[in-house]
């Protein structure tokens, strides 16, 4: 699905999704009207109603697979950001027992990171544009300031164990939202979706031929059905793109108890 269309506002993403349904909905019943003459129309009398019934489950089945894909994506995206909050805020608590300065350079350091997440890697993420290859300066230093910890009692040596591993636990989490962004429903089956749709708009059409207000009404209801999912899975087809969009706001949580008075 192209980029311009997810960054759209949820009122004109709607408008564009529903209403090119309804002109291709039209353009289907225009068309099917025309050729219904003659001969032709005595071939469209002939098409079974009953067709109509397993190309409606087809397109209901594509669109639950289809759907399936795109929670399971945000659902992904959501336990990220809440697990790499999690480990951070860990570490913010387990670095009390340490040293005045050592606490403030920790504390500065997630900060700086969380600030530099809200501020460069969300953006990127949200046009696609996040990789591994970023790395986290700041996360980095924190994890080398952790394992340089002066520990002088069991109390610290405990607290410096469980700093390193929730920090290796927020870069994994990193990781993982990071890899999250860049997933997306792919060219294949959008195109196996829309056809769908179309198979279904032409065969009611067809069917209904001989009776075009029924045709026109059929054909809406159903337009406006197909118009509902697409953009319910445009809406979120994209975990960190959009009004839906999972936001940093777990994150910026733990900023503010980034200084040895919180």
């Amino acid at each position: 699905m192209s980029d311009w269309i997810h960054a759209l506002p949820l009122g004109w993403m709607g408008l564009v999704v529903f209403g090119g349904t309804a002109l291709v909905t039209a353009a289907i019943h225009q068309l099917v009207c025309r050729l219904a003459t003659g001969e032709r129309a005595r071939t469209f009398k002939g098409v079974s109603p009953g067709l109509l019934s397993p190309l409606g489950i087809m397109f209901g089945l594509l669109v639950a697979f289809i759907a399936a894909q795109v929670w399971g994506d945000v659902d992904r995206a959501n336990t990220a950001v809440n697990r790499e909050a999690s480990s951070l805020r860990a570490v913010v608590l387990l670095s009390r027992p340490f040293p005045a300065d050592a606490q403030t350079r920790m504390l500065g350091l997630i900060e700086r990171y969380i600030e530099d997440v809200q501020h460069n890697e969300w953006p990127a993420m949200a046009s696609q544009r996040a990789t591994l290859a970023m790395m986290p300066a700041p996360l980095a230093d924190a994890l080398q300031l952790a394992i340089e910890l002066p520990a002088t009692g069991p109390g610290q040596i405990v607290a410096q164990r469980e700093i390193v591993a929730n920090l290796d636990n927020a870069l994994d989490a990193r990781r993982q939202r990071i890899l999250v962004s860049r997933s997306e429903v792919n060219v294949v089956k959008w195109f196996a979706l829309i056809f769908e749709a179309l198979s279904t708009l032409t065969a009611i059409a067809i069917v209904h031929s001989d009776n075009r207000p029924t045709a026109r009404y059929a054909m809406g209801l159903f337009s406006v059905a197909i118009a509902a999912c697409l953009f319910l899975l445009v809406a979120a087809d994209r975990p960190f793109t959009g009004q839906l969009s999972v936001r940093p706001t777990p994150l910026l949580n733990v900023a503010p108890a980034s200084s040895p008075d919180k």
